[in-house]
């Protein structure tokens, strides 16, 4: 393996654990809102229970449940901002840092060619560049003879 294959691998691990804590990110962010799902549907369950012992009229209960959806939601919402807010800076980072890397690996590659006395694609293109033009000087003074 040349050492410009093994920092492109290492990039790709430098992403993929990227995606990789993003998809952990989010699936514990799943389960978080599973769990409150769940404890939602258990509290109502006992406030049934004890609306019913007390001999709390329906309408009552349902108020009750309306306000507990609503302020379960509104922490729902207070929690994901800041989620959001927190993950803000880490995101940015990690963009950051893929472009330094990014950087890292193309001067790696270029140093790798210049070792091996490979031309890089620019020069590659500058050269055929400079070959057509001195063809079509060498087409031009061919018909001036």
């Amino acid at each position: 393996m040349t050492m410009a294959s093994r920092k492109k691998a290492g990039r790709k691990t430098t992403v993929r654990k990227a995606r990789g804590t993003a998809e952990v990110l989010r699936e514990t962010w799943a389960s978080t809102v599973a769990a409150l799902g769940s404890a939602e549907v258990e509290v109502q369950k006992q406030i049934k229970g004890l609306l019913k012992r007390n001999r709390i009229g329906a309408r009552d209960a349902a108020t009750v449940l309306k306000r507990f959806g609503a302020r379960v939601e509104r922490e729902r919402k207070k929690a994901l901002k800041q989620l959001e807010a927190r993950l803000a800076p880490l995101q940015a980072r990690v963009q950051q840092e893929s472009k330094v890397v990014g950087r890292k690996v193309g001067q790696a590659v270029k140093g790798g060619l210049a070792a091996f006395n490979i031309p890089s694609r620019q020069e590659v293109n500058d050269l055929t560049r400079k070959v057509e033009e001195l063809s079509s000087k060498i087409d031009a003074f061919k018909r001036r003879r």
